[in-house]
């Protein structure tokens, strides 16, 4: 009975629409099942959550590309979980390792026509950032992480630079873990650092003075020097002048034929002689003068350049003490065999934006069997432990498993011997077989994207102007070990994407551009 009067009713619809209202219908249903059917294979969105508990500071962050969610993690588990929207096809959020560079409460694109990117958290300069969007239910960024706008906001204001954030191809979490090749600092290490450091800074600023005032000192001598050439030059033009006048005198008087030219020969002669004498006396009173001032000149050159070099080692032993007081990261590359050591020096960058990271270490290091994959493993310090460090892992790619990856590598001692006694919690080691992006140089920490899985919003973008030249004397500046300043700028996908969001009075509103948006060549 109920399917024969759902007959009725429809066949009374169609009646009413007609011809044309029956196409539209059908073409509607025709569309409909392919949505439902789309719909079904998306991912169940994960609802915001939050600990039973008190949260402390956020260590790390986990974006699952499979879940679509974001997890936000402190030293004792996960505190914050909420749904997320990564990038589409041909626009993927690239999966790897990276951590937060730059905050921007009120960020607005300059690439997406100015669309709205609240409590933006920036992970590269190539324009990847996790911030506020809208939540379709499924991928639709143009390769950012747009998180739920509250959630977004509420989040802004608990997390520091530094942070962790690794996106994951799939679901991912962290797992205590224990090694051997872990840092294990010392007491004593650490409590010794802020007196070591302030003695050292000390140390350091009377350098700097040392360096400046024999620089000065420097400077004063060559100026009082400055005037010698010329007047030596001009008192030996004019000896030369008087020589070739009692030469000439010389000649006058042997080729004298009678008694008064001879007389007046020899009284020129005289009058020659004496001014070729006087200028020579000169000259050679000048020179004698003039030695001090040289030797002056060399010895406060060379004193300056004994300072300087006293105050560069000054201020690094004064900034590597500083820095002991900072979490320590590795990143451990088998494609490149070397180690990698960034802190955040908390010194904005001087050509705008972010914040500085000490670069000064490099080196090559041993990984056994190097031709085999090892995976992509983020070892972190969560908190303290005893007398020791209590450590997490999370490994987000196909590999050795964390302890076979961490028997592979041999630290150099100097290495471990430099930053394992002072380790705090938050350090990391990370252990990969990606070198590390072109995306990180001095105001990053590492930037690693896997390979093997696509990065659409990472590698649309273009590099653009050449490496910006940075000149420091105290190490901060200096574009680290793999130059450049990592710029991008990307070109805007012309297939339309979900509509972007506007903030007018509080509220939330959204729109679609009528046109695809022409590239514009300027930074995110």
């Amino acid at each position: 009975m109920k399917d024969l009067m759902t007959t009725a009713q429809s066949n009374r619809v169609m009646r009413r629409w007609g011809a044309p209202g029956i196409v539209m219908l059908a073409a509607a249903l025709a569309l409909a099942a392919p949505s439902e059917a789309l719909a079904a294979k998306q991912p169940r969105q994960t609802a915001e959550a939050v600990a039973p508990r008190e949260a402390g500071e956020p260590i790390m962050a986990i974006v699952s590309i499979k879940s679509q969610q974001v997890t936000f993690y402190d030293s004792e588990g996960w505190i914050l979980r909420a749904p997320v929207s990564t990038g589409t096809t041909g626009r993927e959020t690239p999966a790897g390792v990276f951590a937060v560079i730059e905050k921007d409460k009120d960020h607005h694109s300059t690439m997406y026509d100015d669309a709205w990117m609240p409590n933006m958290q920036r992970i590269t300069w190539n324009g990847i950032a996790l911030h506020g969007g809208p939540l379709p239910g499924y991928a639709a960024s143009h390769g950012c992480v747009r998180m739920p706008f509250d959630f977004a906001e509420r989040l802004f204001d608990r997390t520091n630079i530094g942070m962790r954030v690794i996106i994951s191809p799939n679901d991912a979490a962290p797992v205590d873990f224990s090694h051997p090749s872990l840092f294990v600092p010392s007491k004593e290490a650490i409590a010794a650092v802020p007196a070591r450091a302030g003695k050292l800074s000390l140390e350091a600023e009377e350098a700097v003075r040392a360096a400046d005032e024999a620089k000065k000192a420097a400077a004063a001598a060559a100026k009082e020097a400055q005037s010698l050439p010329a007047a030596l030059r001009k008192l030996e033009q004019q000896k030369a002048r008087a020589d070739a006048e009692n030469a000439y005198a010389d000649k006058l008087v042997a080729n004298a034929k009678t008694d008064q030219a001879k007389a007046k020969a020899d009284e020129l002669k005289q009058k020659a002689a004496t001014k070729a004498a006087d200028a020579a006396t000169q000259l050679d009173a000048a020179r004698a003068a003039a030695q001090p001032k040289r030797d002056a000149v060399a010895a406060t050159k060379e004193a300056a350049k004994v300072a300087a070099a006293k105050k560069a080692d000054a201020v690094k032993a004064a900034t590597d003490a500083k820095l002991a007081m900072e979490p320590v990261s590795v990143y451990i590359s088998r494609a490149t065999q070397k180690l990698y050591v960034r802190r955040n020096t908390h010194k904005p960058a001087p050509d705008g934006g972010g914040e500085v990271f000490d670069t000064s270490i490099e080196v090559p290091v041993t990984i056994r069997n190097p031709d085999q994959p090892i995976g992509t493993h983020i070892f972190t310090a969560m908190a303290k432990s005893g007398t020791g460090l209590r450590w997490s892992v999370v490994s987000i790619d196909e590999g050795d498993d964390a302890k076979d990856a961490l028997d592979r590598i041999t630290i150099p001692q100097e290495v471990w011997d430099r930053i394992a006694p002072t380790a705090l919690p938050r350090s990391s080691i990370i252990i990969s077989d990606e070198p590390l992006s072109a995306e990180t140089n001095y105001r990053t920490e590492f930037v690693a994207v896997l390979s093997n899985h696509p990065q659409g919003g990472f590698i649309t973008r273009k590099p653009t102007a050449p490496p910006v030249e940075m000149a420091s004397e105290d190490g901060w500046g200096n574009g680290g070990p793999f130059g450049g300043n990592g710029f991008f700028f990307g070109q805007r996908d012309p297939n339309s994407q979900f509509v972007y969001p506007r903030r007018r009075a509080g509220q939330y509103q959204y729109y679609q551009p009528a046109q695809p948006m022409p590239m514009q060549r300027s930074f995110w």
